[in-house]
């Protein structure tokens, strides 16, 4: 496996709001790049439709039985492609888990990372102590990630591709790791903080996604152009689209306001879904 890169950067600017996907405010100008392709399907997960988790419970640290990773598979012999989920600020809970079985549906070995040693949070509260414990020490953030990759290197199933995505604090996850982790094949961020300096980005040696919110007060419009327009100046091959209406933490809670939310999130799912093929076969 190719070595740790220099830097270990940290993107993990949170949010007044959280991801707790609250009503949208008005946006104060139109969002940009956000053409929605025709899409056909979306994930029972994040309709709040889908049976409990079907995958299983891993340990892929050693020596550390607190760390309890969400492994789904698909069916057949493989091998597949393999993707690292990380969890939003209140951690590793069944709606992460159930989407990562949407993505084992789709052919994806999908293993659901723990930042938080197996605990979860109930309210803002305990979700910031969780994230500034986590934001103290990103060396071991990181090396969790590292380890949850070499976990899916080492299967037999698995092609050799990995993939890292994340929703809101795992997004800036997803993100510092791409900078500062063992070499993967993709980053896919949803509404995860930003950083926009051309130097940093330049330490990015693959295709980045993104999916954000035109009413994101904490990740405004503005930002996440700059942010495009910058990859796109280094030679970062991107695929990143602001959404009309919708505010942060709008795609994995599409049951709290379907109406509103049902369109874009199947947009960015077809997006993702692209992208991960072409990427990662």
């Amino acid at each position: 496996m190719v070595g740790r890169r220099v830097s270990v950067i940290l993107v993990l600017g949170v949010l007044a709001t959280g991801c707790t996907g609250e009503a949208p405010r008005q946006a104060e100008q139109p969002a940009v790049r956000a053409d929605q392709p025709v899409a056909t399907s979306i994930p029972s997960a994040i309709l709040g439709e889908a049976p409990p988790p079907q995958g299983e419970t891993v340990t892929y640290l050693s020596g550390d039985t607190l760390t309890r990773g969400y492994l789904a598979v698909p069916d057949g012999e493989g091998p597949f492609p393999a993707l690292i989920l990380i969890h939003e600020w209140n951690g590793l809970v069944d709606r992460v888990r159930q989407v990562a079985d949407a993505f084992a549906e789709q052919g994806y070995v999908a293993l659901a990372a723990d930042l938080y040693q197996g605990r979860t949070g109930s309210n803002r509260d305990e979700n910031m102590a969780l994230v500034n414990e986590t934001r103290g020490d990103m060396d071991r953030a990181i090396a969790n990630l590292d380890r949850a990759q070499q976990f899916l290197r080492e299967r037999t199933d698995v092609t050799g591709k990995v993939g890292v995505m994340g929703w809101c604090f795992g997004g800036g996850i997803a993100l510092s790791y791409g900078l500062g982790g063992e070499h993967h094949d993709a980053t896919a961020i949803f509404y995860g903080s930003l950083v926009e300096d051309p130097a940093v980005l330049a330490q990015l040696d693959h295709p980045v996604y993104g999916t954000f919110a035109a009413m994101d007060q904490g990740i405004p419009p503005v930002q996440v152009e700059r942010f495009a327009a910058v990859l796109d100046s280094i030679g970062i091959d991107n695929d990143i689209h602001i959404y009309d209406a919708v505010n942060h933490g709008f795609w994995l809670r599409v049951d709290q306001d379907r109406a509103l939310r049902e369109a874009p999130a199947r947009s960015a799912w077809e997006r993702l879904l692209g992208f991960l093929e072409r990427v990662l076969g």
